[in-house]
């Protein structure tokens, strides 16, 4: 019990930074006899994968319930231009690292590769499946738009409740808002016990991750994923920062702030695992709730920086493969189909395969390169999402910081 209340009472930071490099050091010593530990990882994900539906669908009905359709109107017509502009950003600054460190260079065509994509929703579809048939089959599968939208109209309907002349209605609403925040702690209570085994998650990850994969196909790839690592940290410690220093928030704390949402985005590769502690660090961040619960959860699905920056490198490394020079039309053609391609394909499975065929073939590119990179994602895929993460926690802040005197009169 000493021991517990020792570890209990140490930073998420430190613990998770401790299984992170553990992770490392037994995948390098051990190898492939480090896939082992990987069923903690897996465990550690299910956890995460177990809360996040609950999470989304009753902080957001908390959050709206809370709220009016005006505010969160002013809220969405701030938040989805920001998506728009910084992945666009980032799919030009994938480019020009790209351009810069030239990866592909020297390398040829994989033999014999077929990559087989599934086939892009059209936009008409998309919009339409945001609208479940069936309620439970969208909360069984994990459709995080569907549920976004169900918590929607569920939010605003207990609101109109909880405000109804009829007292019978009225108390109804009462009862249920009750119930919906009483729900939403409770998660928040599950998830700190989850987080308590986070470390022990991480560890079986990273050791399984560093182990199967180690550094050797690091070499022939290298500029690849420099060129990937460099572009991240350019949007993250660059343009992030200059963004939060527009809107005077302060990026020194704010990144502090964050760093427990930043660490398990890059160890678990996944946003929507993510999730959880992403709101947890918006609440340590000073940022609303109500623009938390609201923003966090679509940025999740929607807004996909470190997958633009993805697209902005994989063309060059393509291009250069086959020796193709890009025109600036072609360029500029490339950032406006890599834009609509990540907020487009979000939440669809197989999305970033999709988006990257989607860009590949506007640019004339042969998609079965993308068979070359199977060999790092895993060590991409870490870093483009801690970049998707950070950019949907930028985005909350910014609009916390612009609503403040809206939110202030409401307190």
């Amino acid at each position: 019990m000493r021991f517990w209340y020792w570890y209990k009472e140490k930073s998420f930071i430190l613990k998770i930074s401790g299984g992170f490099i553990l992770g490392i050091a037994v995948g390098l010593l051990f190898g492939e006899s480090a896939d082992v530990l990987a069923p903690f990882g897996t465990l550690f994900m299910n956890l995460l994968k177990m809360i996040v539906v609950p999470l989304i669908l009753l902080t957001l009905i908390v959050s709206v319930n809370n709220s009016n359709p005006k505010e969160l109107g002013r809220i969405g017509g701030k938040i989805f231009p920001y998506y728009l502009l910084t992945t666009a950003a980032a799919v030009l600054l994938g480019i020009g690292i790209a351009k810069w460190l030239n990866p592909g260079a020297g390398l040829s065509m994989p033999a014999n590769t077929e990559i087989e994509v599934p086939e892009a929703p059209s936009t008409i579809d998309v919009l339409l499946d945001i609208v479940p048939t069936n309620i439970f089959q969208s909360l069984a599968n994990g459709d995080i738009l569907s549920i976004v939208f169900l918590a929607l109209v569920t939010g605003f309907s207990i609101s109109f409740m909880r405000h109804a002349k009829d007292e019978k209605m009225k108390r109804f609403g009462v009862l249920l808002s009750d119930i919906s925040e009483a729900g939403s702690e409770v998660t928040f209570r599950i998830l700190q016990g989850i987080l308590q085994y986070a470390p022990i998650g991480v560890m079986g990850i990273t050791a399984s991750a560093i182990g199967n994969q180690g550094f050797q196909t690091l070499y022939s790839l290298g500029k690849y994923v420099i060129a990937s690592y460099v572009g991240v940290g350019i949007q993250i410690f660059i343009i992030f920062p200059v963004l939060l220093w527009i809107f005077r928030v302060p990026a020194v704390r704010f990144f502090k702030n964050i760093s427990e949402a930043i660490m398990t985005a890059f160890v678990t590769s996944s946003s929507l695992g993510t999730l959880p502690v992403t709101l947890r660090s918006a609440k340590k961040a000073g940022i609303n709730d109500r623009v938390a619960n609201f923003t966090l959860p679509i940025g999740a699905t929607v807004n996909m920086n470190g997958s633009a920056i993805h697209f902005g490198v994989g063309v060059i490394f393509a291009a250069n493969i086959v020796g193709y020079d890009l025109s600036i039309g072609m360029i500029i053609s490339i950032i406006l189909t890599g834009t609509l391609a990540a907020v487009g394909t979000a939440g669809v499975p197989g999305a970033g395969l999709i988006g990257m065929s989607i860009v590949f073939t506007q640019a004339g590119l042969p998609i079965e390169i993308v068979g070359l990179t199977a060999g790092v994602n895993v060590i991409t895929d870490m870093i483009f999402t801690t970049c998707n993460v950070t950019g949907d926690l930028v985005g909350a802040g910014i609009v916390n910081k612009s609503e403040e005197k809206h939110l202030g009169a409401q307190v």
